[in-house]
Formats: structure tokens, C-alpha cells, sequence
């Protein structure tokens, strides 16, 4: 009998390098938002240091930014 494996390697999704977002132009507006990546200055300073669980949760608060939300 063979066990599947669930950690993140069985998910080539979760393999792969997550990329940086930044696109060269930092502009920071009133709420410590970056106006062309959508990152906080928090998450930008730290992206290195983030884990890929750390990096994946920031995009998906860059999708939100980027659809109007606050967060």
C-alpha cells in the first residue's frame, strides 16, 4: 500500500519560487501603500525574510488592494 504524501511538495503550486511583485516604482500613499504593487511598506520591507506561506498570504492581500478593498 502507498501513502500520498499532502505536504506542500506534492503541490507543484506551492514548489515554485513565489515571485516579487515589485515593478521598480515604489510610491508610497497615505495608507503605507504602495501604489504599484499594492504591498505594504511592512511587505516590502520584510519580503525577504518572509517564508513562501508568508508571501503567498501577502498576494493575496495584493489582489484584494488591487479590487478596491481595504486591508
Amino acid at each position: 500500500m502507498t501513502i500520498k504524501s499532502t505536504t506542500a511538495s506534492s503541490n507543484p503550486s506551492q514548489t515554485k519560487p513565489v515571485p516579487n511583485p515589485c515593478v521598480g516604482v515604489c510610491v508610497l500613499d497615505m495608507n503605507d501603500i504602495c501604489t504599484a504593487c499594492h504591498r505594504s511598506g511592512m511587505e516590502i520591507a520584510e519580503w525577504g525574510l518572509l517564508s513562501d506561506d508568508q508571501k503567498r498570504e501577502a498576494w493575496q492581500r495584493i489582489v484584494r488592494r488591487e479590487n478596491g478593498e481595504v486591508c
